[in-house]
């Protein structure tokens, strides 16, 4: 990117916004408003509208001339520390899937419409799209993106059928608001989902949920392989119960449940 393009794309309110955030430390833990503007070097007037832009979103409190900042601070870093330490403990899961099935195993999680992978490991290429982490897919056609939906919540589920255009990536992709919704509602019941040829022809994937300490479904654990090499049927019967162990001890690793037994390095 030119110097000029990297200009234009910056955003100097945000910059600013967090050189205030930065600027509360152990020696001004409750500091006024004249002391920020000093530290940052900024003007009152814009001190006091990022200040008041802060409050509203949560993030600083105000008690008279001084201000402070609020627990919810702790979120930013939080959602990173959380992907990280569940990347971290899941890696060795992953390997040992993909050796157990010798198929491609994954984990993703849910950004807006899509899914996005954030961890990987191949086995072989089946997808014509080049697959690795940080490769994004849509949401309704994949198992993966189906996990993540189904235990995403009724007003989640409604707001994304809103939004989503249900496209037809294959002829056999599902295209219907309310066919969606009752894939979505089979996947919850039975806890895993199954996909096949939706996303790009000859692809089967099947995903399990991922949940953290809370018990909240924070990932989905899919294993990938193609028609030719394993049937729907076959892939369901012999990999969904290896997927749903798997997954119970990287979430056992994340505080849910009883933590696992299994041995890192060959675990079943």
């Amino acid at each position: 990117m030119s110097a000029s393009g990297s200009e234009r794309d910056f955003v100097q309110s945000l910059e600013r916004g967090f050189a205030v955030l930065l600027a509360f430390d152990a020696d001004m833990v409750e500091p006024t408003l004249a002391e920020l503007a000093t530290k940052t070097g900024l003007s009152r007037p814009a001190v006091r509208r990022l200040l008041l832009t802060l409050q509203r979103m949560g993030y600083v409190a105000n008690h008279g001339p001084r201000w402070s900042l609020t627990p919810r601070v702790l979120s930013i870093g939080q959602h990173y520390t959380a992907t990280k330490a569940m990347l971290e403990l899941s890696q060795p899961y992953l390997l040992a899937l993909a050796e157990e099935t010798g198929e491609s195993a994954s984990l993703a999680e849910l950004d807006g419409s899509e899914v996005v992978y954030v961890a990987r490991v191949p086995v072989r290429r089946i997808m014509s799209i080049n697959v690795a982490v940080g490769t994004r897919v849509p949401a309704y056609a994949t198992s993966m993106g189906r996990v993540l939906l189904a235990w995403a919540g009724p007003e989640r589920i409604t707001r994304y059928l809103e939004e989503t255009v249900l496209r037809p990536l294959t002829p056999l992709t599902v295209t219907s608001p309310e066919e969606l919704r009752l894939r979505l509602a089979t996947v919850r019941e039975q806890g895993w989902a199954l996909v096949d040829g939706e996303l790009e022809g000859g692809l089967i994937s099947v995903a399990v949920p991922v949940r953290d300490q809370s018990g909240a479904v924070v990932a989905a654990l899919a294993s990938s392989t193609s028609a030719g090499r394993l049937p729907s049927q076959e892939l369901e019967t012999s990999t969904v119960q290896l997927l749903l162990r798997t997954a119970a001890g990287i979430s056992a690793e994340l505080g849910h449940g009883p933590r696992s037994e299994v041995a890192r390095d060959g675990f079943f």
